[in-house]
């Protein structure tokens, strides 16, 4: 009987947090420069700033924006969420752009801030940034 409990925490512990989605992809019609481009400028049309980027290596992470909840400086409690975008040549004149949406719980208290990463299904956000990039490309 122990055998099997182990065998399914083991299970349960490779397949990752239940619920989770998938990060969303298109290829586009496009050269890699002109979509990076693209993206950055969606991205912040969208009103995401931009935490991090490396072009090199095809990524682009933005800061985190408030979904619910308050934030008063010193003090913030309620839910949050960043994306991390990457964006890979797929071959002649194409690239594969891909949205990662993270969705955390965050209180802060005398700015020190803890995060607890919660699941989602929705992909709403990373289907919409995916179709601002297509429209602009």
């Amino acid at each position: 009987m122990k055998a099997v409990v182990r065998a399914v925490v083991v299970l349960v512990a490779l397949a990752g947090p239940a619920g989770a989605a998938e990060p969303v992809s298109q290829t586009f019609q496009a050269p890699v420069e002109r979509a990076w481009t693209t993206t950055l400028a969606v991205l912040k049309h969208l009103g995401w700033d931009i935490d991090k980027e490396d072009r090199a290596i095809g990524w682009i992470t933005t800061d985190s924006r408030r979904v619910e909840g308050e934030d008063y400086g010193v003090y913030a409690k309620g839910t949050r969420h960043r994306l991390r975008v990457n964006v890979k040549a797929a071959g002649e004149g194409r690239t594969t752009i891909t949205v990662e949406r993270s969705l955390f719980k965050r209180e802060r208290i005398l700015w020190m801030d803890s995060d607890e990463p919660l699941t989602t299904t929705d992909q709403t956000v990373e289907k919409a940034v995916l179709s601002a990039i297509g429209k602009s490309l």
